[in-house]
């Protein structure tokens, strides 16, 4: 039996579609050639492209003034992309300080524009959202940029900010297709595919056409939002295979029955291993509950010595991927869509065995 993978990134992905790309690697249709050699503008790979582009268009209900982009390398690669389209010489951008990716996101807009840091949770150790509220947003900002799901601490918006005509940027990444979104609300919206739409290597970029056309003199062709959107994502070669995985897992997603019931899944999976936690009087989760992520689940043991005999058991339990990020140890459950209920419950009952054998 396979592992249940609770890495944060790359994550497991549905047994179906391991399946299927195994019995496409070596001849994809009636090509007679590997899924991973068919040739980027060729018939069979632009009909994945076209049924991905309009099968994310429906699972997310995208508008039709929304281009949707499949791109090269990393969600990080948007730190500096974003600055570069949407804001001229000079500009200044609002920016929501809610944990490590919000706060490489700052530095890298740092480099390339004025930043206005609106709002922080960093003097609450990054274990909430701050209260709109208290967001000193500027008068002239270019966009507001924010994080929706910190992977690293596990706090999470659950609602949209309400910010009026405010360009709106957010990089998705660990939350995207994990429930219904309003996507009519985002300037531009990002998320690297490693998480819930496939592997790495593929980056999705949504962003409202008329945000398109911007970009300051001097941004580099293939950080270009115009670029790739009127090349239809084929302005370099393509990250075919990466591509290929994507289309299979929005299949799969619409199979489940959506977003609608890929957030009810989410929220019971999250809300059993939170009720784990709570009634233990061992595990400790230390996000304030109504910011507390569905994705990512951080959590402690009473004795740091207690770490690895958890690490090693679990493992031989068939739970992997459960080591906190190193920059603030301790444990971390991310239960992305792929993440079966199965295995939800499995750490649950692992969880309290542990506790009664060592409390």
């Amino acid at each position: 039996m396979r592992p249940f993978n609770f890495s944060a990134g790359p994550a497991m992905l549905p047994q179906s579609i391991l399946e299927r790309a195994r019995d496409e690697l070596l001849e994809y249709g009636d090509n007679g050639m590997s899924i991973m050699e068919i040739n980027h503008r060729g018939k069979s790979f632009a009909a994945i492209a076209d049924h991905s582009r309009s099968t994310l268009r429906r699972l997310m209900a995208i508008p039709d003034n929304y281009s949707i982009l499949f791109l090269h390398g990393p969600a990080r690669t948007q730190f500096s992309a974003v600055p570069l389209n949407l804001a001229g010489p000079g500009a200044t951008a609002d920016y929501i300080d809610t944990g490590m990716w919000s706060k490489m996101a700052i530095e890298e807009a740092e480099r390339l524009m004025k930043v206005n840091v609106a709002a922080s949770s960093a003097d609450q150790d990054y274990t909430c959202i701050p209260p709109l509220a208290e967001w000193r947003l500027g008068e002239d900002s270019a966009f507001v940029h924010f994080t929706p799901n910190e992977t690293i601490g596990g706090v999470e918006f659950h609602e949209v900010p309400d910010l009026g005509s405010a360009v709106l940027v957010a990089d998705m990444s660990s939350t995207i297709l994990s429930r219904p979104i309003d996507v009519g609300k985002f300037g531009v919206i990002y998320a690297g595919a490693q998480k819930n739409m496939g592997i790495a290597g593929l980056s999705v970029v949504i962003v409202r056409e008329d945000l398109l056309g911007r970009a300051r003199p001097g941004t580099p062709g293939m950080l270009d939002y115009q670029v790739h959107a009127e090349a239809d994502s084929l302005a370099c070669t393509a990250p075919t295979f990466a591509w290929y995985l994507a289309a299979l897992v929005l299949d799969w997603i619409d199979a489940q029955g959506g977003l609608e019931q890929m957030a009810v899944t989410n929220k019971r999976k999250a809300d059993k291993l939170y009720a784990c936690i709570d009634s233990s009087n061992f595990y400790h989760n230390p996000v304030k509950v109504d910011c507390r992520s569905w994705m990512n689940i951080p959590f402690t043991l009473p004795d740091a010595e207690m770490d690895a005999a958890f690490l090693r058991e679990s493992a031989e339990h068939g739970l992997v991927g459960l080591e906190g990020h190193r920059f603030v140890g301790g444990f971390r459950a991310s239960i992305y869509n792929a993440m079966p209920e199965e295995g939800v419950d499995r750490l649950v009952a692992f969880m309290g065995d542990f506790m009664q054998r060592h409390a």
